[in-house]
């Protein structure tokens, strides 16, 4: 900050450098009149440079931004007021010289006069709006700043509790897979509460990150995979294909994965035939992610899972991939297809 200052202090004295230099550089190689020089522009500049700074320094901030603008337009009138007459004192009284110098038919009476006098406010309320603009410039940019960053710090804590709520939901839906094996495979439960603890080391420690490689978030969908294989029986088949390479790409994690507990949670039956098909490809820097499964629709006594998974999923969608996502479901002959396309960067 104390750096941002020193460099906006440099860049007004530059600028008024620039201005005072104006009349020097255009009649550079000429004989100047200094007490006409003087007069008609350096005194001006002077008290433009007063009215400037006494407005971008003092009233634009207690009187404009403040709604007193009635008591801001009186003030500067007065200032501006000021300073016309305080011009004409010091031309009459330091520099009669220059007023003998005038042609007879320059009288200052009637609409000559107005209309210099015309002039004379236009150029004093020349530096006013300037210092206006410039104020109200920084302002919307500080307020555009601010809102940015309040946004952002929305986003972020949104996107936490999403996260947090998903966690849960993922242990428990876990744990009622793992529930189900305890009487049919004791063994089977062991190995399962095992591959379920590697899961959530993942969960708790390596998404806690805006990104994560892509590669990460395969290993994990294959060991979720692997761990509900060990509760299916033979009558559900089990496809899934991942990139091998993926160049690199990052991705927000714990995206994927609810469309793949959904799978698992509507696609199997205790009595029918069923196929689970899990597919992902790469198009340059699109993630380009199908599933489908048949659809057996829960029964009102079946508590396992929260129905969260889903809706968590497109609001973290909406956050991290605003217009750079599509998501598709659609349920046709009793099978329901899920695709999602997202573009990485």
């Amino acid at each position: 900050m104390y750096k941002n200052k020193k460099i906006i202090i440099i860049q007004h004295l530059l600028i008024w450098l620039v201005l005072f230099s104006i009349p020097f550089v255009l009649t550079y190689g000429q004989d100047l009149d200094s007490n006409r020089l003087i007069a008609h522009f350096l005194i001006p500049m002077l008290f433009y440079a007063i009215i400037f700074y006494l407005n971008f320094l003092i009233l634009i901030d207690k009187f404009l931004f403040s709604n007193k603008t009635v008591v801001f337009i009186l003030i500067n009138l007065v200032i501006i007021g000021f300073f016309i007459l305080m011009k004409e004192f010091i031309e009459d009284n330091y520099f009669a010289e220059l007023i003998k110098k005038r042609p007879p038919e320059d009288n200052r009476e009637g609409p000559r006069f107005k209309l210099f006098l015309y002039v004379q406010m236009l150029s004093y309320a020349a530096p006013l709006l300037f210092s206006i603009a410039i104020k109200t410039t920084k302002r919307w940019v500080k307020t555009e700043a601010e809102k940015k960053e309040a946004d952002n710090f929305k986003l972020q804590t949104e996107l936490q509790h999403l996260r947090y709520q998903l966690q849960p939901h993922f242990f428990f839906n876990s744990l009622n897979n793992i529930y189900s094996l305890v009487d049919i495979s004791p063994e089977k439960a062991k190995s399962t509460i095992h591959s379920l603890g590697k899961l959530m080391r993942y969960l708790l420690y390596e998404t806690n990150t805006e990104f994560v490689p892509l590669s990460k978030e395969i290993e994990f969908m294959r060991k979720y995979i692997d761990l509900m294989k060990l509760r299916l029986t033979d009558k559900t088949e089990i496809e899934s294909s991942f990139p091998v390479s993926q160049n690199g790409i990052q991705i927000a994690p714990l995206l994927f994965i609810s469309l793949i507990e959904n799978a698992f949670k509507h696609g199997v039956s205790a009595n029918k035939n069923s196929i689970i098909s899990i597919d992902m490809t790469i198009k340059g820097n699109i993630v380009d992610f199908t599933i489908e499964n048949h659809n057996f629709p829960k029964q009102d006594n079946d508590k396992s899972g929260s129905g969260i998974g889903l809706a968590n999923l497109e609001k973290r969608l909406q956050l991290l991939y605003p217009n750079k996502h599509t998501f598709e479901k659609e349920l046709k002959a009793g099978v329901y297809r899920v695709n999602l396309k997202i573009e990485t960067n």
